[in-house]
């Protein structure tokens, strides 16, 4: 179960109407793929399952670029990793590239090369350094590429003989988070997608079939605020790092767009507790009030169970939580640090996880890509599009044709 409680006023139901009739126009219309993907995601499964039988690996590899990489990183570190292990190659760090490759057999690594244009520079150039440092021949075996339908990496995949999973072609990069380019990797990490959908589904219905507007409410109230135009993500768990990194990806390219001569944006600030409440956490409470924040918390956290009832001697004042365990003190921080944002009259709302795992975890991600597009409408921008980004590229080829 997946519960959002707002820490402000709703508004009239009037007021979002008009933005809940254009998102469910635009579910209809079935342009923004990512919206079906719960009902469809499953198709690939059995072919992912043929591909790797009578193969056996001892590690995967994954070599792409935000949305190519971030959500399946953010999914695997909130589940934790299967016997099988996973790196993912996703900057043109050599530092970081050689640390991971040194570490690995050829012969019992996958590597996925994923890119939806097929023509990501930073992905090509690590997919070309591996082929030198491993002096590849063959490539049919260690090889997935993952990839637009018609693509030049497609075409590549025919005439080196890799097996080729497709992305469908109305979904967004940063939106792909339940396609192909995470499902077949989740999947042969033996991790139950099935599962993993139908969160996703969950939330879906929830907001297309049950009406359920704390999305809208939520969407309206940010997008419309006065003052805020900083949204914090404050993450309750060490493994939401690769998550907080999805999100800021989602939200700051979806979002910062401009009109004509008007600039829109809201900026993502991802933190985790209970660490960032000795840094960050002051400049929320007695900074400038341009902030909301969102809180997610973990209700079920299984790792301990153990009550702290250790004293030592000058340090009772920290006997307080004696009778606690780790997980119920970084819980109760979550709460108490809420209240006293609250207190500050700051834009709150809390996000509680039964506990992690494919559901929970395929719910959350769909409700924030929907909370992206709500965002997004309400704005008036187009939110599936990277204008500002293509045009780093085109310097970047500008300056090495010199």
């Amino acid at each position: 179960m997946v519960v959002n409680s707002l820490k402000f006023s709703k508004v009239d139901r009037n007021l979002i109407e008009e933005y809940a009739k254009r998102i469910n126009l635009e579910f209809k219309e079935g342009n923004i793929g990512y919206f079906h993907l719960p009902k469809t995601g499953l198709d690939v499964l059995d072919e992912v399952k043929e591909f790797i039988k009578n193969k056996e690996f001892d590690d995967l590899v994954v070599v792409g670029m935000g949305g190519s990489s971030l959500g399946t990183k953010a999914v695997c570190k909130l589940l934790g990793n299967k016997k099988i292990r996973i790196n993912f190659l996703d900057n043109l760090d050599f530092y970081s590239f050689s640390n991971i490759v040194n570490s690995l057999k050829f012969d019992k690594t996958l590597f996925f090369i994923v890119s939806k244009s097929g023509t990501t520079i930073e992905t090509i150039t690590i997919f070309k350094k591996i082929i030198s440092k491993f002096e590849v021949k063959t490539f049919s075996k260690n090889f997935v590429f993952i990839t637009d339908h018609g693509s030049n990496l497609e075409k590549l995949a025919k005439d080196l003989d890799v097996k080729v999973f497709n992305i469908p072609s109305n979904v967004g990069g940063r939106f792909s988070v339940l396609s192909p380019s995470t499902t077949v990797i989740l999947e042969i990490l033996g991790y139950d997608v099935k599962e993993f959908l139908n969160g996703a589904s969950k939330c879906a219905n929830e907001f297309f079939i049950e009406k359920d507007d704390t999305i809208l409410q939520k969407a309206y109230h940010y997008a419309t605020h006065k003052k805020a135009k900083i949204n914090v993500l404050f993450s309750y768990l060490d493994r939401f790092k690769s998550f907080n990194n999805w999100y800021v990806q989602l939200w700051a390219e979806s979002l910062g767009k401009k009109k004509e001569y008007k600039r829109f944006g809201l900026t993502p600030v991802a933190l985790i507790g209970s660490r960032d409440q000795h840094s960050f956490l002051q400049l929320i409470m007695d900074g400038i009030k341009d902030k909301t924040v969102t809180f997610i918390r973990v209700l079920e956290e299984e790792i301990d169970k153990n009550k702290i009832n250790l004293g030592l001697k000058y340090l009772e004042s920290c006997d307080f939580v004696n009778g606690y365990s780790m997980s119920e003190i970084l819980n109760l921080q979550c709460e108490s640090t809420m209240q006293a944002v609250i207190n500050e009259g700051i834009s709150v709302d809390l996000i509680e996880l039964n506990k992690l795992d494919e559901w929970h975890v395929g719910y959350l991600l769909y409700y924030y890509m929907l909370l992206t597009s709500a965002v997004g409408v309400m704005l008036d921008i187009n939110t599936y599009d990277q204008p500002g980004v293509e045009i780093g590229k085109r310097i970047l080829k500008t300056l090495i044709s010199k």
